[in-house]
């Protein structure tokens, strides 16, 4: 097949210099490289003998109308944004239904659930999984709210790639959470998701296929070596600082020491969830497991970062895929959805 892999790209990235990097930031951690994750699944792609060939989706009504017109028979997307905006993830897709193009990956649907994350977390509960307690803060009233308690961990609620999840995410007094919400407001326009900060490890779990989904040997996220004062979470000095502390003592790894019923657990949570939030083709649930054992979902990743370094390509590694097996399988998937 003749296959089309889209991208976003807009001026500033680490490819176009210009742009703030924190707004480029990929999904997921990454260190600097010279091959990308599109030079990755090209590469797969010819192996398995199809034809790829790049698309870089740059906002311009120009850029829409050649996809519209492309005579690729298939479309691999990678796009996680639109003109810098990450909000606009499930707008491209749309546009792709629109014009009647085959694509893999999720819909407008699941990317609108996955950045709308008090949308989300309300469709997880109703499906009895664990999520922490939270309220939404927009312009100083409250959304939505439940019983929470401190510490508390206050993030945008439709942002993506950590953006504005830092070492002051996380709150333990009224007046850190008041000035937290404040810079969420400022920095961001956007309403203030606050969540009850779960202790745990980190734990995430990728999920392949579309009819029977298997959940992907776990990985782990080790937080436990982190410099004294800095919060046992994901933000952006671990995954994008690299010249933070932070970034350089932790690293992901596939998870140890989970016995047999506790990973059942987590798969059927990480199944359960992606369902929920109507994933497809490929996901990844990530998910914060007490010392209790009780499993929590903090957040679940339509189009996961591919690039072989990837989470998602450790766990694939881990279940005995090669990468270009792993990629193959994902477009069988999407393939599979339109026939």
């Amino acid at each position: 097949m003749k296959i089309a892999i889209v991208y976003d790209r807009f001026e500033g990235t680490e490819e176009y210099p210009g742009a703030n990097l924190e707004d480029a930031a990929p999904k997921r951690k990454r260190r600097k490289k010279t091959v990308t994750d599109r030079d990755a699944i090209a590469a797969a792609l010819r192996e398995l003998g199809h034809e790829p060939f790049e698309i870089a989706v740059d906002g311009r009504v120009q850029t829409l109308s050649k996809i519209a017109r492309s005579d690729a028979d298939f479309l691999f997307n990678l796009t996680e944004s639109y003109a810098g905006d990450d909000t606009k993830e499930a707008h491209f897709a749309a546009f792709l239904e629109l014009v009647g193009k085959h694509y893999t990956g999720a819909g407008p649907e699941a990317s609108y659930l996955a950045m709308d994350k008090s949308v989300a977390k309300k469709i997880i509960r109703f499906h009895d999984l664990h999520t922490p307690y939270s309220a939404l803060i927009n312009k100083g009233r409250a959304e939505h709210a439940q019983d929470i308690h401190f510490p508390l961990i206050v993030k945008p609620a439709a942002e993506d790639a950590s953006k504005g999840i830092d070492v002051n995410s996380v709150v333990t007094s009224l007046k850190d959470l008041m000035e937290r919400i404040d810079y969420i407001d400022a920095e961001f326009n956007s309403p203030a998701l606050i969540e009850e900060y779960i202790e745990g490890r980190e734990i995430y779990a990728a999920v392949l296929g579309n009819d029977r989904p298997v959940v992907l040997p776990l990985i782990e996220l080790d937080l436990s070596k982190l410099p004294e004062g800095v919060p046992h979470i994901a933000g952006y000095e671990v995954k994008f600082d690299t010249t933070h502390e932070a970034y350089k003592r932790t690293k992901s790894a596939p998870a140890r020491d989970i016995d047999d019923q506790l990973r059942e657990r987590i798969e059927q949570t990480a199944l359960t969830a992606c369902r929920a939030l109507k994933m497809r083709d490929y996901a990844r649930a990530d998910l914060r497991v007490t010392p209790e054992g009780r499993v929590y979902v903090i957040e679940v990743n339509p189009n996961p970062w591919l690039h072989p370094d990837s989470e998602f390509a450790m766990a694939g590694k881990e279940s005995g895929r090669s990468y270009t097996e792993l990629i193959g399988t994902i477009l069988e998937s999407a393939v599979a959805r339109y026939r």
